[in-house]
């Protein structure tokens, strides 16, 4: 779907992540939204009448676009996703998902990356907003403790901790920190993260 025909309030929402990545938390104005949308003045006010309300759309379609991004349905042996973790899963079946998962976000979509660090660094200075990106956060977090668990961890909650930590820091690095000029490729992504995985697990 063309993003100019699609529903309004994902036009705006999505319009705010661009905003966010492309000037920063200092240039999202309900203003700014409607210019760069193509929208009549007013009409981002008319959806989300405060700049909390703002955020707090630009969150939850985060959230939903970064479950497109990082379930790996194309992934053999994933194909329930992160969602359904198949009983008995292997650790490298766990990191190929993961990598897949990972490299996918960081080659085409590091500007929800850039958006997405904008909106953690603001919700750490709003608790309502907070309350809604962790929220949207669980989304990932909890799958993953249970892909975890059906690869056998006796302590999937503490390994979840670690590993979302792990991907974290990856996403992080590779795109505003020390290693943002470098793609990892996808090869190397899997064998780090089964490496973290088999310590983690005793392997």
């Amino acid at each position: 779907m063309n993003a100019r025909n699609a529903p309004r309030h994902e036009l705006i929402a999505d319009t705010a992540l661009t905003l966010l990545a492309e000037r920063g938390m200092r240039g999202l104005t309900h203003r700014a939204v409607d210019e760069a949308a193509g929208l009549p003045q007013g009409s981002t006010s008319n959806l989300a009448r405060t700049r909390a309300a703002l955020l707090e759309s630009a969150v939850r379609r985060l959230a939903e676009r970064e479950a497109a991004v990082l379930t790996p349905h194309t992934v053999p042996g994933a194909a329930g996703g992160f969602a359904q973790p198949a009983t008995g899963a292997t650790t490298a079946a766990v990191a190929d998902a993961l990598a897949w998962a990972l490299h996918r976000y960081l080659s085409g979509h590091r500007q929800l990356l850039v958006a997405r660090y904008e909106l953690a660094l603001e919700a750490t200075r709003r608790p309502e907003l907070r309350a809604v990106y962790d929220r949207a956060g669980r989304r990932f977090r909890e799958p993953v403790a249970a892909m975890l668990s059906a690869a056998g961890s006796t302590e999937p909650e503490r390994h979840a901790l670690s590993l979302v930590a792990w991907c974290d820091g990856v996403l992080f690095s590779c795109t505003a920190g020390q290693f943002h000029a470098a793609l990892p490729t996808h090869d190397a992504l899997r064998t780090s993260c089964a490496e973290l995985l088999d310590g983690m697990l005793g392997r």
